[in-house]
C-alpha cells in the first residue's frame, strides 16, 4: 500500500470497518424477513409455504445482483459500487414495509435480493485488496462475522420492538443502513489493486471464467454447499422449529437466537484466525466436522438450556467455516475479475440453495411436522460435502492479490 505505515494502517482500518458494517447491515435487513414472514403471511392472507417463497426469491436474486454489481465494481471501482448497493438495499428494505399485497411484497423482496447480492463480493474485494497479507485471516473472520452480527441486531429489534412496531415497522427500521454511505464517502479510499488493474487491457468476463473453468465449477459447488449450510441451519430454526414445534415463548426464542449468534460471531473470528495458522481448507474442514458432532442435540433438544448450548456450538461451527470464505474466495479469484468472481460464485451458490426454506418445510411436513428432522438432514449432509470438498480443493494461502 502507498503512503506512510500509519496512513496505510488507517486506510486499511476504515476499509475493514466499512466492509464489515456493510455486510452486517445487509444481513440485518435480510433477517428481518426471517422474524416477520409468518405475520406478513397472515396480513396478505397466504400460507407459510407461500410466504417462504419471499425468502427463496431474495436468495435467488442475489446471484443476479452479484453479477451486475460485480461487473460494475470491476469497471468503475469498488468504492462507488459499494455505496450504490447499500443505498439500494436500504431503499427496497424500507419500501417492503409499504407493500400492499402479497405480489407487491414478493416484487420488493426480489429487488432487495438483487441489491443485497452486490454487497458481499464488492465489500470483501475492497477489503482484501487493501489490507496487509498478515491481516487476511482474522479480517476474513471479522467480515463474515458481519452476517451473524446482522442477525443479532435483527433479533434484538424483534425482541425489543416487534410488539410495538409490528412487521411493517421492522422493515422501516431496515432503511437506516443508508447512513453508512456518508462514512464510506468520507473515510474510505478505493482499492489500490483496482487502480493497478484499471490501467490494463480488460479481458471479457467469460473468457477469464473459461480459462479457469475448473476453479469456477469448484467454487460454485462449494458455495452451494456453504449456502445450504448457513440457510439450512438458520432460516426456519427460530420461528418454525423453536416456535411452532417446540412451542417456546417469544422471549425464549429471542434468548436462544441471541446466544447462537454470539456463537456465530466468535466462531467466524476464531476459524478466520485459525486459517492464517493452519490454512484455509483445514480450518473449514475442522469447523464442518464440529457441526456434525453437534447436529443431533441441536435439532432434537427439548429444553431451552440444552438447545441454547447446542445452537451456540452449531453456529460457532457453521459461521466458523464461513469465516474463512471471504479470504479463501478472494485468494482463489483471478485478479482481473475479483470484483465479480467471489461475489458471483457465492451468490450463484445462494441461487442453487435458495429453495432451502420451502424444501425444509415440505420435508418436515412429510415427516409429520418434524422440523428438527428437516434441519438435521440438511445440516449433516452439507457438512459431509464440505469436508469432502476441502479434501480435493486447492489452497491459495497468502497469494498476491495484484497478480492473476
Amino acid at each position: 500500500m502507498n503512503g506512510t505505515p500509519a496512513s496505510a494502517t488507517a486506510r486499511a482500518r476504515n476499509v475493514v470497518l466499512a466492509a464489515y458494517l456493510g455486510w452486517t447491515l445487509d444481513a440485518f435487513d435480510f433477517f428481518i424477513l426471517i422474524f416477520t414472514f409468518d405475520d406478513a403471511a397472515r396480513t396478505f392472507g397466504v400460507g407459510i409455504e407461500a410466504m417462504s417463497v419471499a425468502i427463496t426469491l431474495t436468495l435467488a436474486m442475489r446471484a443476479v445482483g452479484a453479477l451486475i454489481f460485480g461487473r460494475l465494481a470491476d469497471h468503475i471501482g469498488r468504492k462507488p459500487t459499494l455505496m450504490l448497493v447499500i443505498l439500494l438495499y436500504s431503499l427496497f428494505e424500507g419500501l417492503s414495509g409499504l407493500a400492499w399485497s402479497y405480489v407487491s411484497f414478493l416484487v420488493l423482496r426480489t429487488l432487495f435480493g438483487i441489491a443485497m447480492g452486490g454487497e458481499w463480493g464488492v465489500g470483501s474485494a475492497l477489503a482484501m485488496e487493501t489490507i496487509p497479507v498478515s491481516w487476511r485471516g482474522w479480517v476474513s473472520g471479522l467480515l463474515q462475522a458481519g452476517y451473524p452480527s446482522g442477525y443479532f441486531l435483527a433479533t434484538l429489534l424483534f425482541g425489543l420492538l416487534y410488539d410495538h412496531i409490528g412487521w411493517r415497522g421492522m422493515f422501516f427500521v431496515g432503511a437506516a443502513p443508508a447512513i453508512l454511505v456518508f462514512f464510506i464517502s468520507r473515510a474510505v479510499e478505493e482499492s489500490p489493486v483496482y487502480h493497478q488493474l484499471a490501467t490494463r487491457e480488460r479481458t471479457p468476463l467469460f473468457t477469464v471464467l473459461g480459462r479457469h473453468l475448473g476453479l469456477t465449477l469448484f467454487a460454485m459447488v462449494l458455495m452451494t454447499a456453504f449456502n445450504f449450510f448457513s440457510h439450512g441451519t438458520q432460516d426456519i430454526y427460530p420461528k418454525l422449529f423453536l416456535g411452532a414445534q417446540r412451542h417456546f415463548s417469544h422471549g425464549d426464542i429471542t434468548t436462544i437466537a441471541l446466544i447462537y449468534n454470539v456463537g456465530a460471531i466468535v466462531g467466524g473470528l476464531f476459524f478466520g484466525w485459525l486459517s492464517q495458522k493452519l490454512g484455509r481448507r483445514m480450518a473449514i474442514g475442522l469447523a464442518s466436522l464440529l457441526a456434525l458432532v453437534v447436529v443431533y442435540p441441536w435439532s432434537h433438544g427439548t429444553s431451552v438450556p440444552s438447545l441454547a448450548a447446542a445452537a451456540f456450538l452449531m453456529q460457532f461451527a457453521v459461521q466458523g467455516a464461513w469465516g474463512v470464505v471471504p479470504v479463501y474466495l478472494n485468494e482463489l479469484s483471478p485478479a482481473e475479475i475479483r470484483g465479480t468472481f467471489p461475489g458471483f460464485v457465492y451468490q450463484f451458490g445462494n441461487f442453487l440453495a435458495s429453495y432451502n426454506a420451502p424444501l425444509q418445510v415440505m420435508l418436515a411436513a412429510h415427516y409429520g411436522g418434524d422440523y428438527g428432522f428437516a434441519l438435521m438432514a440438511v445440516a449433516a449432509t452439507v457438512a459431509v460435502v464440505l469436508i469432502l470438498l476441502m479434501l480435493v480443493g486447492r489452497e491459495a494461502h497468502g497469494v498476491a492479490m495484484s497478480h492473476d
